[in-house]
């Protein structure tokens, strides 16, 4: 295990087994490339990813992840900043949010999102994808895309169930007034209470 990680563990359990600290997001630096965060299976509350050569990022300002449970289907959402930087407005950040809405089996609570350990969405065939920069919602044309739900893991604590962390991958293209656009290299590690999670 990675030092950094395990540092990052022992803080979390030694100042706060308390809830709230679970429900903050721990942004641990991709080695690779530090503006991205290191894929992690922790429930660190966190996720990003390539936007062409800017980023699509999470903020401690904004909750990270909602999920719905409606009419056979699941609405996972992420939500953050996408962070633009060209010549004339370097680091320029709007809010930016992607939803990706696909049938499932039946859900109650957050406990059900169980079934979704090692599931892959083909965003192109199995799902809709949307999204939305400054409020404003695009339902986006996907030619090529996939997101992966690595590792579904349920956490106690206090001998109490407390949370799912969910875990995984996504990329896509998408046509942006004919011209593709590509979200790569993504990740998320996400804690999903019942703070967060809806089912109609």
């Amino acid at each position: 295990m990675n030092r950094n990680y395990l540092f990052i563990l022992l803080f979390v359990l030694f100042t706060a087994c308390s809830k709230d600290v679970l429900d903050r997001t721990i942004f641990i630096p991709d080695e690779d490339d530090s503006n991205l965060p290191a894929y992690t299976e922790w429930g660190y509350n966190t996720f990003g990813a390539e936007y062409d050569r800017d980023y699509f990022l999470v903020s401690q300002k904004i909750v990270p992840c909602k999920i719905v449970y409606k009419s056979d289907s699941l609405q996972f959402l992420l939500s953050g900043i996408h962070i633009a930087s060209n010549y004339y407005a370097p680091n320029y950040k709007t809010e930016m949010s992607l939803f990706f809405v696909f049938p499932v089996e039946k859900m109650r609570d957050y406990r059900d999102l169980l079934q979704l350990h090692k599931k892959e969405i083909d965003l192109a065939t199995d799902c809709i994808v949307k999204m939305t920069v400054n409020k404003q919602e695009t339902i986006l044309t996907i030619s090529k895309g996939k997101l992966h739900f690595k590792r579904a893991q349920l956490l106690s604590v206090d001998d109490k169930e407390n949370r799912v962390i969910l875990s995984g991958t996504f990329d896509l293209i998408f046509l942006e007034n004919g011209w593709p656009v590509s979200i790569s290299d993504g990740r998320f590690d996400l804690g999903i209470t019942e703070k967060v999670f809806y089912a109609f």
